[in-house]
């Protein structure tokens, strides 16, 4: 599977130089090649960051919005990449809230809910969509997915970026805006949270801890988490992120890596294509792409 990954270090900016321009000139098809670049990753970080699939496709269409009615002030005197990512930064840590995201929650909290969700064989699903197997893996992608949304947003981006998406300090501190050392604390400090109530509560991480995915599916299930119906996480994927993003760095720590290495097994989502829509936007009197 190859995937051109924009955040990499060695990302050419050339050529979203040269489909800017086109663009701007009115090019629909290197519109339609700008947005296919960077959608999907958009839409990964906005997943990561919102939980829900359908807040995140609606907070993808409004950042790439954003970048269209943009796109006229991009001058070029720092990437492409630089600009359009730390558009979506400012996007996703100032966006409203979802569907699912709380006002606040804390990991004390979440904890409690899988606590308090009883331990349930689950028998075949008779008049569902979904077999057991499929069932367990949506409890499972659910719940660590919901572990994301214990960090605040800062720290939710931060760990999205540098310990899932493997995005180096160098780039990172870029799009965020701050500098590379500011960017390595503020990852120490969500590994350190995750990692402390992954070891303590959940049994992917440590073998010890009762809390079993498929023990957990059927309360999931009658808590109203999981809708055989309605999957929010088994669904088009275009591959795991571990093979989207190839680890190049050593694990700062076994057990962070192994935090780590669970969203890594997450899906790496195909994103909607929302070019079709957009270029109906470039085309109402209302946007400019034109300087």
């Amino acid at each position: 599977m190859t995937i051109n990954n924009p955040l990499s270090d060695n990302s050419p900016d050339h050529e979203d130089q040269d489909l800017v321009l086109r663009a701007r000139s009115g090019d629909r098809e290197a519109l339609e090649d700008l947005v296919q670049r960077h959608q999907t990753w958009i839409y990964n970080i906005a997943v990561r960051m919102l939980h829900h699939p359908q807040d995140a496709e609606d907070v993808t269409q409004e950042i790439l919005i954003k970048v269209l009615t943009r796109l006229s002030s991009f001058e070029g005197r720092s990437s492409f990449r630089t600009w359009l990512y730390r558009i979506v930064v400012n996007h996703v840590l100032n966006m409203k809230r979802g569907q699912v995201e709380p006002a606040s929650m804390d990991f004390a909290s979440y904890g409690a809910a899988i606590d308090s969700t009883p331990e349930l064989e689950l028998a075949d699903p008779k008049g569902t969509s979904a077999d057991t197997d499929v069932l367990v893996t949506e409890a499972m992608l659910s719940c660590t997915s919901g572990m994301l949304l214990c960090l605040d947003r800062e720290q939710r981006l931060t760990f999205i970026l540098g310990a899932i998406f493997g995005v180096s300090d160098t780039v990172a501190a870029e799009v965020l805006e701050i500098t590379p050392d500011n960017f390595r604390q503020r990852l120490a400090r969500a590994r350190r949270d995750l990692r402390n109530f992954m070891n303590g509560k959940c049994g992917l991480v440590n073998q010890a801890n009762p809390c079993r995915c498929a023990k957990k599916a059927r309360g999931f299930i009658q808590a109203g988490y999981v809708d055989p119906q309605n999957l929010l996480f088994v669904r088009e994927r275009i591959g795991e992120v571990r093979k989207a993003v190839p680890k190049v760095h050593e694990a700062l720590s076994t057990l962070d890596e192994k935090c780590a290495e669970i969203f890594r097994g997450h899906p790496f989502y195909k994103a909607p294509d929302l070019a079709p829509m957009l270029w109906r936007l470039v085309e109402s009197p209302d946007l400019r792409l034109k300087s």
